[in-house]
């Protein structure tokens, strides 16, 4: 189960309340900062843009490749740490609004990560230092450290000690595991 917050509306569907749970110039600034981040392809200043205007919560030498797109309402609960790729067209969500309720979840990306492009990553997740998503995954779950994770909906392809089985070997990454 996904770690989120939910919050009940009454009347009409909660996006109809979206500017009494986020202030209006808020998305402004993120949008604006989000689109920028989402074209430069220059990775450090992606990340200065992040942690200076959106107040994120990034590791050095993280990457974020062109055209990200983050939560533009609660980026802040957005944290990812050292080295780690994010993936081509990638969507990080820290919010849902849904009909009846909104929900807000922290989402953790770990070190040494490695997200493959047109992923989506909903709120409340928690993805494990060296763990692998594969590109196009949906993942609604905590993917544990080390994993290969992949499809929709998400399943664990390799768990971390068959993937150091499957690299022992390897010229690259075998040298990598402990």
């Amino acid at each position: 189960m996904r770690k989120t917050t939910r919050y009940p509306v009454s009347g009409s569907n909660s996006l109809w309340h979206v500017y009494k749970t986020v202030p209006f110039w808020k998305v402004v600034k993120n949008f604006i900062v989000i689109q920028l981040a989402r074209y430069t392809p220059f990775l450090a200043m992606k990340n200065w843009l992040y942690r200076t205007f959106l107040r994120m919560k990034i590791g050095d030498k993280t990457s974020f490749a062109l055209m990200v797109m983050l939560d533009v309402m609660f980026p802040e609960k957005i944290s990812v740490g050292k080295n780690t790729v994010i993936g081509y067209n990638t969507t990080i969500l820290a919010h849902e609004y849904l009909i009846k309720e909104y929900r807000l979840g922290e989402v953790k990306i770990g070190s040494e990560v490695m997200i493959g492009a047109n992923s989506t990553i909903l709120p409340g997740v928690e993805i494990g230092d060296g763990a692998i998503v594969s590109a196009g995954t949906l993942v609604h779950k905590d993917v544990p450290a080390g994993a290969f994770v992949g499809g929709n909906p998400m399943r664990i392809i390799y768990t971390k000690e068959e993937m150091i089985s499957r690299w022992k070997d390897d010229p690259i990454y075998g040298n990598l595991i402990p």
